[in-house]
């Protein structure tokens, strides 16, 4: 190997005092052109063993002034010593490997954790250099602690990593120089703004560069700095000149915003990307290490995954795109490994140890039932409900999730399964999201039983049926808008166990609420409910058979991840005579057509909802929105229709009194915010217009449509989106094309990803920072080795699981019970 060249551009840096002027480019730039044809002359494999570690690890530009001493001064006495061919050439010592950023040791991120330094869970103001201005904005990013600092991820990053000369620079691309400022001054820019323009250049040429509204860089930019500029190139006048880039100084001690691949973090206002940027290396050099790996190793090297430490640290800052993806894919896995465990253990919690809950299906109340509806129950409703009954005779209780679009006929089928209950001597409850919804349900069985026994005179609240039982079969309503005296009666009533079907929202497992013999749940739109309203029926000492409802198509993935501890079944297909609602992307231009066509359907006899968006996360200033809303269209466009409003902040009693004339046919148009969503049923109502569109994902907006086209009159759902972004346009094309409810799901799982697509963070299940749940793959793996493990030490009590057991606790405490 001819080293002479390295030799001596090493000599020159000693005596420049290692500022890596030594040679144009930097050294780094030297070893990555030298090195292919230098390895191709070496022979003995020793020799090459040290040459590859020497290149590989190099970050010469990254280190302080006394590590490039060390190592530079390591390197020439290896070269000296290299005549030898063998021995102590070929391992460099450890210390100037640790010296180099590709193979960083856990203590060179900081020192090691101590008993008494503050601990992950300490607030984030134990970090030198975040005040209090700087705590309120990162609580509002959702980051308190130390902990959601590490995990607080970018969302992408920059790949400033390609270093070329300034002749080599293209228009467009992100791009990093290395250049020496030779001139830097403030000016005006674009005639009117204050800025910085700089001259640089390197040994290939010059180029131009702006900063807007930065005057202040000029001052930090002398004559012969040696900087690193990254970003893009555009052409003003035909020459090409870099516009605002990021930059630093090339004696910085470790590129953070330039020459590398560099994060962008989510940001809220008064948060600036660079002092994030510099502040979040900080803090992972410092706690990544600080992080111990819960994962037991051989799980960890079967999967081949990294290790806990380096995986965040290159979440942030990686080396390169491949370490990237590495360490995404072991954060990845351990969201979804967790989230697997913790709804197994859920499952197990649920089934374990009860007595027997099996129910005899055998029940001529259900047959008689199934025979007085006026349809015969679809294949899909038929099979769906089989798997349903062959739960129920099991003695461990079921937890079954049931999709089906909306219209699709669940109703009936939870009121077969009801009926199973009821002829077996139990009770069965109907939890509702909303009190409009619990009502609906109520008056849609009501309507249902009374076709199949003889309805007894009606009380508040409460329906009694004859002939079908030794008794009569009563239902109970129970919500929020109930006069105490009446509400303690009914409760008092379904203890003695006078009730047999409770419908109600969550009021049904509140205090106060008790149910002798409680032999199957029902519960209608489960993530608007929450995980821990479904365990606190577990803390009341219940386990009856659990089936959970949901109109929001769920692709698989999401299914098998979200509700891992329920078995599925799918209504697949629509009762015969439903048509396609008819869906169009108004543009701005189009709403009056718009709003002559929704006229025309209300003179044909028709009824339409407008909804509008809760552009406000504050209920009270979307009701407000809502408000101006109605009353605008009720004074301009339709001051001769009748006009009803339905928002969140209306009592029950107001809502319900919308409804009842909505659904009576007192109102021709109903003004609403998005609590139209859940289940709201008029098969008169033809036209949907939704406001500002673009503000709703593909499944809310597919639940929107599905509140029309319950009757048999053709139906049309119209969105109105006044400046749609790119991935609105792209999910309003979609929506006008695809009416398949599942199909509309993984589009959207698609677009949006998995924190946006349900709301997890509601659902009371941890958040999916890093998972993609359309990676079929890792969700398939994670929850094979979590099955595998459940199966080996389901109550991690192992001591190599300890650690892991520490953490879904963390994670989930709503999991289970872990030693």
């Amino acid at each position: 190997m001819n080293a002479e060249p390295l030799r001596k551009i090493l000599e020159l840096e000693q005596k420049k005092g290692y500022v890596d002027s030594a040679v144009f480019g930097g050294l780094d730039r030297f070893l990555g052109n030298w090195s292919g044809p230098a390895e191709e002359s070496i022979t003995d494999p020793h020799l090459r063993k040290l040459f590859r570690k020497l290149v590989d690890s190099s970050g010469y530009a990254s280190l302080t002034k006394p590590q490039r001493k060390e190592w530079v001064d390591d390197v020439l006495h290896r070269l000296a010593g290299a005549g030898g061919g063998e021995g102590e050439a070929a391992e460099p010592p450890a210390k100037v490997m640790t010296a180099l950023p590709g193979a960083r040791k856990p203590a060179a991120g900081g020192p090691p954790a101590q008993a008494d330094s503050p601990g992950l869970d300490s607030p984030i103001t134990v970090i030198k250099g975040i005040s209090s201005s700087w705590t309120a904005k990162f609580g509002k990013l959702g980051v308190k602690t130390v902990r959601d600092l590490l995990y607080f991820f970018p969302h992408r990053h920059l790949d400033y990593s390609q270093v070329k000369f300034i002749s080599q620079l293209g228009e467009g691309e992100e791009q990093t120089v290395i250049a020496n400022v030779w001139q830097a001054k403030v000016t005006m820019l674009g005639g009117r703004r204050r800025g910085t323009e700089a001259i640089v250049g390197d040994e290939t040429g010059n180029i131009r560069v702006v900063w807007f509204n930065q005057p202040y860089l000029a001052k930090k930019l002398p004559t012969n700095t040696r900087i690193v500029l990254s970003g893009r190139v555009s052409l003003f006048k035909g020459r090409p000149v870099f516009e605002s880039p990021e930059w630093e100084m090339v004696e910085a001690k470790d590129s953070i915003h330039t020459g590398r691949l560099v994060p962008v973090y989510p940001l809220t206002q008064g948060l600036r990307p660079r002092q994030v940027r510099k502040l979040m290396k900080e803090v992972v050099d410092q706690w990544a290490w600080q992080r111990a790996d819960f994962l037991p190793p051989e799980l960890r090297q079967r999967c081949d995954l990294l290790e806990l430490p380096p995986a965040i640290s290159q979440a942030h800052y990686p080396e390169d795109g491949s370490l990237k993806d590495r360490a995404r894919v072991r954060l990845a896995f351990d969201e979804l490994f967790l989230l697997q465990l913790g709804v197994m253990s859920k499952k197990h919690d649920w089934q374990a140890g009860q007595p027997d809950s099996a129910l005899d299906t055998e029940a001529p109340l259900r047959e008689v039932f199934l025979k007085s509806l006026p349809f015969t129950l679809t294949a899909a409703q038929q099979k769906v409900l089989q798997e349903i009954l062959a739960d129920l005779q099991k003695p461990q209780p079921m937890c079954r999730l049931l999709q089906g679009e909306v219209g699709s006929g669940k109703t009936v089928v939870a009121t077969a399964a009801l009926l199973t209950a009821v002829a077996n001597g139990c009770q069965g409850a109907f939890m509702a999201p909303t009190e409009i919804l619990a009502e609906q349900h109520f008056a849609t069985i009501d309507a249902l039983l009374s076709r199949t026994g003889q309805a007894e005179e009606k009380e508040t609240y409460l329906r009694s049926y004859a002939g079908l039982l030794s008794r009569p079969l009563t239902v109970a309503l129970l919500v929020g808008d109930i006069n105490q005296a009446r509400k303690k009666e009914l409760q008092q009533r379904v203890l003695e166990g006078d009730v047999d079907i409770i419908i109600g929202t969550h009021t049904l497992i509140q205090k106060g609420m008790e149910f002798p013999r409680l032999g199957l749940v029902v519960v209608d739109e489960q993530h608007r409910f929450g995980v821990s309203q479904r365990s606190a029926l577990r803390q009341k000492g219940f386990r009856p058979h659990m089936l959970v409802m949901t109109a929001t198509p769920i692709p698989r993935t999401l299914a098998l991840t979200l509700y891992g501890d329920l078995d599925l079944s799918v209504i697949d297909e629509l009762p015969p005579g439903r048509q396609a609602v008819k869906t169009k992307w108004l543009k701005p231009w189009q709403r009056n057509s718009g709003y002559a066509f929704l006229r025309r359907q209300v003179a044909g006899g028709r009824q339409a909802f407008i909804v509008c968006p809760l552009i406000e996360e504050s209920e009270a200033i979307a009701a407000q929105a809502a408000v101006a809303e109605y009353q605008r269209l009720s004074r301009e466009v339709f001051p001769d229709l009748r006009m009803g409003l339905l928002h969140g902040r209306l009592s029950a009693g107001e809502k319900g009194e919308v409804m009842h004339r909505f659904r009576s046919g007192g109102l021709d148009i109903l003004v609403s915010t998005p609590v139209v969503e859940v289940g709201i049923d008029v098969p008169n109502a033809t036209v949907m217009l939704v406001e500002s569109a673009d503000r709703f994902g593909l499944s809310q907006l597919h639940q929107f449509r599905g509140r029309v086209g319950r009757g048999t009159e053709q139906s049309y759902c119209m969105l109105l989106a006044e400046n749609p972004s790119e991935v609105a346009r792209e999910r309003l094309d979609i929506i006008e094309k695809i009416q398949d409810g599942f199909e509309l799901a993984e589009e959207d799982l698609k677009l949006r990803g998995p924190g946006e697509f349900f709301g997890t963070r509601q659902s009371g299940l941890p958040d999916l920072r890093m998972a993609r749940l359309f990676d079929v793959a890792l969700l398939e793996l994670a929850r094979r080795e979590a099955i595998k493990l459940f199966q080996e030490d389901p109550t991690l009590g192992m001591p190599g699981h300890r650690s892991l057991a520490k953490e879904l606790v963390r994670v989930w405490p709503e999991a289970g019970e872990w030693s």
